[in-house]
């Protein structure tokens, strides 16, 4: 009974033409990617983090091979925001017990010649100790968290530009 429930599932996928969004926009980035982010003079530990999960997004959400920037059939430049915390809720004290990060990445496309810049921004939520600092470890963690859903939004956004070029053809 179970099999045939799922045989069932996938038939009813593979009828009304179901396509993952990886597929769209490995058709949009090519199987070859390469990656550089402008480092920040103001905050270049961040850049690091960018790096490191602009990579890590290249692999398990475009499915894309990661490879110098010779042997790629696009090139991504990122260029990091500067990082903003907002309050977003205080005890009953009034000191400040959880912030808002907000990240925005400025993507260059550069694919066979032609570029396309892109706006990708992530949020992040956290929790501090009442009448405390945001320690280093908590900074870098909402920028790493922010950051992996700014690149998850340029995802949605290259997904879609890949569905829309599929659908004019």
């Amino acid at each position: 009974m179970k099999i045939i429930s799922i045989v069932l599932i996938m038939v009813l996928f593979m009828a009304c033409g179901y396509s993952p969004s990886a597929k769209f926009s490995r058709e949009i980035v090519g199987e070859k990617v390469s990656t550089s982010v402008v480092v920040s003079a103001v905050d270049p530990e961040n850049t690091v983090i960018i790096k490191d999960a602009v990579d890590a997004a290249v692999i398990e959400e475009f499915h894309a091979s990661l490879v110098s920037k010779e042997f790629s059939s696009t090139h991504l430049i990122l260029t990091l925001g500067n990082p903003s915390y907002s309050p977003i809720q205080y005890d009953s004290d009034g000191f400040i017990v959880a912030y808002r990060t907000e990240i925005s990445l400025g993507i260059l496309k550069e694919t066979e010649g032609k570029s396309k810049k892109y706006t990708a921004k992530g949020t992040y939520d956290f929790t501090i100790t009442p009448n405390a600092v945001i320690t280093d470890k908590e900074r870098f963690d909402a920028i790493k968290f922010s950051s992996q859903k700014a690149i998850k939004s340029f995802l949605a956004q290259i997904s879609a530009e890949g569905a829309r070029a599929k659908k004019e053809k």
